[in-house]
């Protein structure tokens, strides 16, 4: 079998018993049951995952993919593509958001180039490039589908590779102007709603440039037909090299038991593609935050994804993950480090009484 093959097949349910034992602990810790919400919910969901009731979260690494979209020429970006390469730059060099917030949360960063529209010859970004950007999707299939293949398969390597070097915890960002008209697109063929519904802003284009995104869009998905049973399909379609690395992450980490936390409204995209390739793969996502462009909540709600953050932000590039990361890491120290009842000598009956006040 093909190493897609092969990922797919290796996704398999949450250990059972060992959310079950982390259930009975969370009762039984020094508060009200279910006090804790989210941090709970998360641990005892992270102990299936990891299998092991006492799950740990001890290296955090967020991969950033950029590519180019050949679709910016139809005027669907408020930013020139120039700015994809210029970006590396910056993310290699320290000085984005998601290297600021990476380092308040203690992850680490990997920058890969899927497919930017540039050379880039610095050794600091991982070089997994399969063409130099995608062909402009209102003229035919954004990629083969051999190539979509070739960006989940490098998505998958990336993500193995850094498990095996002790990720614990994965989380998805990205870099790649005019890449919200793929995630839109992705988003309708899946879900079946309306490209208005489906399609907002992006970097800020005003009413016009909107409408243009828009009939964009509506072409792009009436020349290629993509299949919504065949989420590779998809991908090579209408979608991004960048979207397919992230998916391929997605699947690596899911196979290898680590969970990947999602990042905004284009990882929700490769998250979508994901699913539809391999349904199993949700249980091991994460939903960090919702963006404020529209589709996101959508995303999450074809995925029975909820999430955790609602800070009105659309940056990308991880940065919801990477604040996200340090609440995962809580929730697992909730869990090991909190004393039960019996430990801090507490009455558990006056637990249960302040839960009912409450």
């Amino acid at each position: 079998m093909s190493k897609l093959e092969n990922t797919i097949a290796a996704v398999t349910g949450l250990d059972e018993e060992a959310m079950k034992q982390a259930a009975a602990r969370q009762d039984q810790l020094t508060k009200p049951q279910g006090s804790l919400g989210v941090l709970e919910e998360l641990s005892i969901r992270l102990a299936g995952i990891q299998g092991d009731p006492f799950p740990a979260i001890d290296r955090k690494v967020i991969i950033v993919m950029a590519g180019d979209h050949g679709v910016v020429a139809e005027g669907v970006s408020a930013f020139p593509q120039e700015v994809t390469p210029q970006m590396v730059a910056n993310f290699v060099a320290g000085g984005a958001g998601i290297n600021v917030l990476a380092r308040h949360s203690g992850a680490e960063v990997r920058v890969v180039d899927m497919g930017v529209a540039a050379n880039i010859d610095d050794p600091a970004v991982i070089d997994r490039k399969v063409k130099p950007g995608t062909d402009n999707m209102v003229e035919g299939p954004a990629m083969t589908r051999d190539e979509a293949i070739a960006c989940l398969e490098a998505g998958i390597e990336i993500a193995e590779a850094e498990v095996d070097a002790g990720a614990d915890l994965l989380g998805t960002g990205e870099m790649g102007i005019g890449n919200t008209t793929p995630s839109s697109a992705i988003l309708t063929v899946f879900s079946g709603v309306g490209v208005e519904q489906a399609t907002g802003r992006g970097t800020g284009i005003d009413n016009g440039a909107l409408n243009v995104k828009r009939e964009v869009i509506r072409r792009a998905i009436e020349v290629n037909r993509p299949d919504p049973d065949d989420g590779i399909d998809v991908l090579a379609k209408v979608g991004g090299l960048e979207i397919g690395g992230l998916a391929g992450v997605i699947l690596g980490g899911a196979a290898r038991r680590v969970p990947v936390i999602i990042d905004g409204f284009i990882s929700g995209a490769a998250a979508l593609v994901a699913a539809r390739i391999c349904p199993a793969a949700r249980q091991y996502m994460i939903a960090s935050h919702v963006s404020v462009e529209p589709g996101h909540k959508l995303i999450l709600d074809e995925l029975g994804l909820k999430p955790m953050l609602f800070m009105d932000m659309r940056l990308g590039e991880g940065t919801g993950a990477a604040l996200a990361a340090g609440i995962v890491e809580a929730s697992t120290r909730i869990l090991a480090e909190m004393a039960t009842f019996a430990d801090a000598g507490v009455s558990e009956k006056t637990g249960e009484e302040s839960s009912k006040q409450r």
